[in-house]
């Protein structure tokens, strides 16, 4: 018995040495993978790099739906590298919308600090699920599904922290993926049941071509 309890703790107490607590990201490499970036030396890591404080900073809703989202992706705060997760502000101004859109690489949850939000998405069933959600609740959105926010609170801004199950989510905005691109009208037209007009009037606004 000693033998193997022997044995056990020394396969212990290696995985414990080869163990890596985590992996801040060297975004600065411009080697990406789908595991993520490449790990900076932990000699060089610091406090700093696991705190982040951009979400404390109201993102500009002057654009033209009125809303902003301030990310805490790999990209902005290293530290989530690998840890399979991120989170993001979401500012509504009044009649603010986040589009129709997906997350391709994670599932979302939503907090509402303060306001009124409605949210829903669409299954692959098509079916809605719609709420309208006040201060303090929290909303899921399943990964790869179309879903949106509404800023529902008609004279306040509201706000949101929403979080995700990958450091990198991804985001495919639909109606950009539509209009923004130089896809030609006439496909649409065919693929959208939209008249020639509602085309070009939709690109003329998301910037689209062709």
């Amino acid at each position: 018995m000693l033998h193997i309890f022997l044995l056990f703790s020394l396969i212990f107490t290696s995985t414990n040495v080869l163990a890596q607590d985590f992996c801040v990201a060297n975004t600065a490499s411009g080697i990406v993978t789908p595991s993520g970036y490449p790990c900076i030396m932990e000699a060089n890591v610091t406090s700093d790099d696991f705190a982040f404080s951009g979400l404390g900073v109201p993102g500009n809703t002057s654009n033209i739906i009125s809303a902003a989202v301030t990310p805490a992706f790999v990209g902005q705060y290293p530290a989530v590298n690998g840890l399979g997760l991120s989170a993001a502000r979401l500012d509504l101004a009044p009649g603010g919308v986040i589009p129709m859109h997906t997350h391709p690489g994670a599932n979302e949850l939503l907090y509402v600090v303060h306001g009124h939000i409605t949210c829903g998405f669409i299954s692959s069933a098509n079916k809605v699920y719609l709420k309208t959600l006040k201060r303090g609740d929290v909303m899921v959105f399943p990964q790869g599904l179309l879903h949106f926010q509404i800023n529902a609170a008609r004279k306040r801004p509201s706000l949101a922290i929403v979080t995700f199950s990958s450091p990198n989510p991804g985001l495919q905005i639909l109606d950009f993926a539509l209009f923004a691109n130089d896809l030609p009208s006439s496909l649409l037209e065919k693929s959208t049941f939209l008249d020639d007009a509602q085309v070009k009037k939709l690109k003329g606004v998301l910037g689209g071509t062709g």
